[in-house]
């Protein structure tokens, strides 16, 4: 598999592959005695004939803040605005698959968020069915707006 790069939100790019920067991470981070609850998600942004996705990784230190880790990817694809979304929900699925072993093996709660309005009056709901199942028949914990804070704001700053 092709390397993803990744960043910090501060431009830092990260050299190792995210697998073992995140490793390396929550042994810091479980050093330095936080709790941490991670959140996945994807949004993108139709930009002329290009779609630019951002995925994050957000770690929330229990009452003290959080980071997250950053990859952005241009495809010139056409895409429906419900395949967009499963494509959103795909990218973040993969990424969790990725680092899920390492979430359980440091005892971190994991949640997958959906860019997908629960509400019936927006186009992006027509996908919410099948992101739900998707994500929840993966094992993971499902959220969707206005919960889903990883890629409706966070992914959504840096595709914005």
């Amino acid at each position: 598999m092709e390397q993803q790069q990744w960043r910090r939100l501060d431009g830092r790019r990260i050299k190792l592959p995210i697998e073992e920067e995140v490793r390396q991470m929550l042994m810091k981070e479980k050093e330095l005695g936080y709790h941490l609850k991670v959140c996945i998600g994807t949004d993108s942004q139709r930009k002329g004939k290009e779609i630019e996705f951002a995925t994050v990784i957000v770690f929330i230190r229990k009452g003290k803040g959080g980071f997250m880790y950053i990859h952005n990817e241009t495809t010139k694809r056409k895409m429906a605005i419900k395949e967009r979304m499963l494509e959103e929900v795909a990218r973040s699925i993969d990424i969790a698959f990725r680092l899920c072993d390492l979430f359980i093996a440091f005892n971190i709660d994991m949640e997958v968020h959906a860019d997908i309005n629960t509400n019936p009056n927006f186009k992006s709901n027509d996908a919410l069915k099948e992101a739900m199942g998707y994500i929840m028949g993966m094992g993971f914990v499902f959220k969707a707006k206005p919960y889903a804070f990883a890629s409706s704001s966070c992914a959504n700053k840096i595709v914005q």
